[in-house]
């Protein structure tokens, strides 16, 4: 079995460099497939209170932790399990009453990673609301906080009025959308980025470079942008809805992308957004 390495966040707290991301997975699907995902080496399992299967997902993990889960035998501190603060409840007092109810619907002692899903600059609270997450991190019940979705100015913000570095910046990113002006920033305060939608939703598969990367190198075009991001040091939460391609999204550890392929890639930056732009979101 083949286990993806861990990076470390700036705090410390181990990370897998590829998870399995849940969002549009039914509840009714996601216990199985976050089991497989579990039973085929995953150890990075990525849902939301938005995605409405963090029963499921927490279902899965005591199974593999606690209960029969076959050969696979694991230990809490195995598996790496994030969520996140939806928008209806920015501000102090409403994350942490929707992080109780997290933890509630996961049933677990402590969560992972906790980010806020959107910054929402609409309502303008996303600074209150990471203080409410830094409040739950000193409290031990979550072992590293961070964002999704914030641009530079949001981010900027939270450096200049939190007192934790955010350990994550969940983020859009691929071939398509390469956001140099947020890596740069993570870079530059120890934030690992972690790429959503690292496929494009599917519309990188029949983008020709990667084909004709893929072709060369015998392996499939998303197991190439997979790549690509992981040379990069991303970390990476791709969705699958069937084992098959849960297995292939996690063979990524046996062969690199050249010199030349990681410039052809950086070559197809265009700008493209497959989900919503952080700043429309509300």
């Amino acid at each position: 079995m083949t286990l993806a390495p861990p990076i470390a966040l700036n705090n410390g707290v181990s990370m897998p460099q590829l998870g399995f991301g849940l969002y549009k997975v039914a509840l009714a699907d996601s216990t199985g497939l976050a089991l497989e995902a579990l039973e085929s080496g995953y150890r990075s399992l990525d849902t939301a209170a938005m995605y409405g299967n963090e029963e499921g997902v927490g279902a899965a993990v005591r199974v593999a932790t606690e209960g029969d889960a076959g050969d696979l035998q694991l230990r809490r501190e195995d598996a790496f399990v994030t969520t996140k603060i939806w928008n209806d409840s920015h501000g102090h007092d409403a994350a942490l009453a929707a992080f109780d109810k997290s933890r509630e619907r996961l049933g677990l002692d402590y969560v992972d990673l906790l980010l806020i899903h959107w910054p929402c600059p609409q309502q303008d609270l996303y600074v209150e609301t990471y203080r409410a997450l830094e409040q739950l991190y000193h409290r031990g019940l979550v072992r590293a906080i961070g964002v999704s979705n914030f641009q530079p100015e949001h981010l900027k913000r939270v450096l200049a009025e939190c007192e934790v570095v955010p350990a994550v910046n969940q983020i859009e990113l691929h071939p398509w959308l390469q956001q140099h002006e947020l890596r740069n920033l993570h870079a530059a305060h120890g934030i690992a980025t972690e790429a959503w939608s690292p496929l494009a939703r599917g519309a990188l598969l029949s983008d020709p470079v990667l084909l004709d990367l893929a072709a060369g190198l015998r392996r499939s075009v998303a197991q190439v942008a997979l790549r690509w991001q992981l040379q990069l040091g991303h970390i990476a939460i791709p969705k699958a809805s069937s084992g098959p391609r849960l297995r292939e999204n996690l063979r990524l550890f046996d062969f690199e992308l050249d010199d030349a392929a990681m410039t052809a890639i950086a070559g197809l930056d265009r700008g493209h957004r497959s989900g919503s732009h952080p700043d429309r979101v509300n």
